[in-house]
């Protein structure tokens, strides 16, 4: 018998599992889509954490012992500033534990969190970033400028803590006076979190 020629092989594949061939180019396409995007709801829904899979890291790894007070941690998910850390003495299993206080920096809510000195926890990447407000909208959303002349269009009065926000719009006085503002970022989230009358 002969055997059959390639282009024929390849038909009689296509007719026999058409459906295997379309499950086969839906996972290339998944797998080469740039990108892909979760959101991750925490867990009382104060607010959603984006995280880009080809983007870079929003927290490092730190041995919990290495956490000094003043220092930032993760603690049920949330970025926090460390107020207070207790040890307790080594136990049985030789493990001196840390106690941690601290406060999460978008909300002030206060997190506790106990684990051993030498276990490793997650210690977020937190920048801050100086911007002059250019205007300010009806329901609070800000146009920022920084040194460069770069633009800044996605952020909006702070909601935290409360009356801050009323704080800043007075102390703008409809653009009479030059204010500068700190922005906070972390675990992809921003946020002012003071300002400075740079002249009125």
């Amino acid at each position: 018998t002969m055997k059959p020629s390639y282009p024929q092989s390849f038909f009689l594949l296509c007719r026999l599992t058409p459906s295997l061939l379309v499950l086969l180019v839906l996972i290339l396409l998944q797998q080469h889509t740039p990108f892909a995007k979760n959101t991750i709801m925490s867990d009382d829904n104060d607010y959603a954490i984006e995280t880009a899979d080809a983007g870079a890291s929003t927290t490092i790894p730190m041995e919990a012992g290495q956490i000094k007070k003043g220092g930032y941690i993760m603690i049920k998910g949330k970025p926090c500033k460390v107020l207070n850390i207790s040890v307790s003495k080594t136990g049985k299993h030789g493990h001196a534990k840390c106690n941690f206080t601290a406060t999460d920096i978008f909300t002030g809510k206060k997190l506790e969190d106990m684990i051993p000195s030498t276990h490793g926890t997650t210690v977020p990447i937190v920048n801050k970033t100086e911007w002059e407000i250019i205007d300010i909208g009806e329901e609070g959303e800000l146009t920022l400028m920084d040194e460069a002349g770069y633009q800044k269009t996605d952020l909006n009065l702070p909601t935290f803590p409360e009356g801050f926000d009323k704080e800043i719009r007075a102390a703008w006085k409809e653009g009479e006076a030059q204010i500068s503002v700190t922005v906070q970022a972390a675990v992809g989230i921003e946020q002012i979190i003071s300002y400075k009358t740079v002249s009125t």
